[in-house]
Parts: C-alpha cells; sequence; structure tokens
C-alpha cells in the first residue's frame, strides 16, 4: 500500500478543524479565517502599535471625520486569538463617537466573540489596549494643532 501525502495532509487538517471547533467560538473561527478589517491604513488619523506580554504585538489604524471613527484597521503578528480579536475591536469600533472608545474593554471583546480559553484572554485586552490607545493618540495629535 502506497503512502498517500495528500490524504494524510486532509486528515490532518481535520483533526485540526475538529480541535478548534472544541476551543473556540464560531466567531472567533470565522474571523481567524476570514478576518475583517486588517490590512494597513495610509495616513490614519490615530494610530497606536503595542507589544502584549504574549510577544504578540498589534497595530490599529483609525479614520475619523466629526470626532467618530469612520474606518478602523489592524494588523498583527499574533495567533488567531490575536487575529479575532484584533477584528473584533475594529468592528465595534466603527461608528463610534472617539471618546467612547474606553468603553470598548478586554470583556466586551470576550463577549461578542463569544469567549476564549483562560489562556488566550490576554488578546482580546491587547486589542482593547491598542484601540484606546491609537484614539488617544488621535486626541493627543488634536490638541497639539
Amino acid at each position: 500500500m502506497a503512502f498517500n501525502f495528500d490524504e494524510a495532509m486532509d486528515e490532518i487538517q481535520e483533526a485540526i478543524n475538529r480541535d478548534a471547533q472544541n476551543t473556540f467560538s464560531e466567531e472567533v473561527i470565522n474571523r481567524f479565517h476570514n478576518p475583517k478589517y486588517m490590512g494597513n491604513m495610509e495616513n490614519p488619523q490615530g494610530y497606536a502599535k503595542i507589544k502584549g506580554p504574549c510577544g504578540d504585538s498589534m497595530e490599529i489604524f483609525l479614520s475619523i471625520h466629526d470626532e467618530k471613527i469612520t474606518s478602523a484597521q489592524f494588523m498583527t503578528d499574533g495567533c488567531a486569538t490575536s487575529v479575532a480579536a484584533g477584528s473584533m475591536a475594529c468592528e465595534l469600533a466603527i461608528g463610534k463617537d472617539i471618546k467612547d472608545t474606553g468603553k470598548i474593554s478586554q470583556d466586551e471583546i470576550l463577549n461578542n466573540l463569544g469567549g476564549l480559553p483562560e489562556e488566550n484572554v490576554h488578546c482580546a485586552l491587547l486589542a482593547s489596549d491598542t484601540l484606546i490607545d491609537a484614539a488617544n493618540n488621535y486626541s493627543a495629535s488634536k490638541k497639539e494643532s
């Protein structure tokens, strides 16, 4: 019997998918496979980059008009849960007044993702902290002008 590499890889991928479904919510899995708002933004009005305690870093870019966030994008070099948390943070920010970004907390991100395993909750904090820093960056630049 010959070894079929493609078959073996399909079996491994199926095992990975089953494990992910047992560990993460459908929302987290969907956002990892199809992240919304991932990418760089040219000339953002608000920007921040933070490196978390786990070594992952996240960048958030904000476009703001009349003190409302009209667009938000993120980049991360982190794991699947960092991608999901960054995506959710941006989605929650769009349409909000810049002064309300502080309300987009770790808990709000976790609730909207359907939760994360305990070892991954710091990813939601990284996303929240980066979003707040990007909003603060915008506010500081407005005071300077």
